[in-house]
């Protein structure tokens, strides 16, 4: 998995790009980028899926906040980035949240 910030100068956002590999995929035909950037809405960021398997998706988020965030593959199953910059504990099922910081 990997994230990537890049600050946009003619506005105060930052493109975060997303990407995670085909195995952290589980070989899954779609992948969806959730979050309370998008009201946790599988349908709102689905990941472009890539020739090698992996899976990929950048959106544009203001600055100076924190987004908590998960991935959905094939509408089932739902997993973290270990990459975020942080985790934090959700308020459903006692499962954990990875975390943006911008």
């Amino acid at each position: 998995m990997s994230i990537k910030k890049q600050s946009l100068k003619s506005k105060s956002v930052t493109k975060v790009s997303f990407k995670i590999s085909k195995e952290q995929a589980v070989n899954a035909s779609e992948v969806a980028l959730v979050g309370d950037f998008n009201r946790w809405n599988p349908s709102s960021d689905v990941m472009k899926p890539l020739k090698d398997g992996s899976f990929s998706h950048a959106i544009e988020l203001e600055n100076g906040a924190e987004y908590q965030f998960r991935y959905v593959a094939d509408q089932t199953n739902w997993f973290n980035d270990d990459e975020a910059d942080k985790q934090l504990a959700s308020s459903i099922g006692g499962a954990f949240n990875s975390v943006v910081v911008l």
